[in-house]
């Protein structure tokens, strides 16, 4: 079966750094996947190949079968940081994409105003980033990317810098998101059960050079009780791949 994202035997150098050695993994349609390892394993360089931001040093890196070659509007990446233009509206920083594709601009006030109501930003459009609190502007970095309407969505630690009830709360309207449409997510994260709490699979990654050594399947239906056994037993089967006690 064709997978919707795929990475095959990859590897990363830059000089004499290897970043990346020997990583597989495999996305499908609709799926959430989340990626978790310690610092500097290769997470996020894995994330910008399924973007197209970076090429492999060896290895395949592929959307639906095709080459990763370049960025495409079908694969959107959200970052830690909301990197809102300050001058910008809310509501003008989440069409910017649609501005750049040349979409009409009635077409860019429909898609903008039925975004910004699913992220509860709706009431906020005339605001500028100044103006909002830190998670407030975490949704609407989402709903740039969500207003693009891609078929994947790539998450970089996008709740790193909120505090830890912010960082709940968007968690919970982030499997809404999904949850409403069909789009496939990966997520990177240094949270455990952040990873638990939101994917369908987890990849577990050694130190660098990054590689998968543990895929940890999470049935649990949702919405998740972190304090349950089933959750507290995978996050403990995710520690010991990590080594932690």
């Amino acid at each position: 079966m064709m997978k919707t994202l795929e990475l095959k035997n990859v590897n990363k150098t830059y000089g004499s750094l290897t970043v990346l050695e020997d990583l597989s993994l495999d996305v499908e349609k609709g799926e959430f996947v989340a990626l978790v390892g310690p610092s500097g394993c290769g997470k996020s360089t894995a994330l910008r190949m399924l973007a197209g931001l970076e090429q492999p040093s060896s290895g395949e890196v592929s959307a639906n079968g095709n080459a990763i070659k370049e960025p495409d509007s079908n694969r959107v990446m959200i970052f830690q940081e909301h990197a809102l233009y300050p001058w910008r509206t809310i509501e003008d920083n989440v069409g910017l994409g649609l501005e750049l594709a040349n979409v009409s601009k009635k077409e860019r006030r429909e898609r903008i105003h039925k975004v910004l109501s699913k992220v509860g930003l709706e009431n906020f459009k005339t605001y500028y980033p100044h103006q909002l609190s830190g998670g407030m502007k975490q949704r609407a970095s989402i709903a740039r990317a969500l207003v693009m309407d891609p078929e994947v969505l790539l998450l970089d630690e996008p709740y790193g810098a909120l505090d830890a009830i912010t960082r709940l709360t968007m968690q919970n309207e982030l499997i809404k998101l999904w949850q409403d449409s069909n789009q496939t997510m990966v997520l990177i994260t240094h949270d455990i059960d952040e990873a638990l709490y939101l994917a369908d699979r987890v990849f577990v990654l050694s130190s660098r050079p990054g590689k998968v050594v543990k895929e940890v399947r999470n049935a649990m239906p949702r919405p998740r009780d972190r304090n349950s056994t089933p959750f507290v037993n995978l996050r403990q089967e995710v520690m010991n791949s990590l080594d932690i006690t």
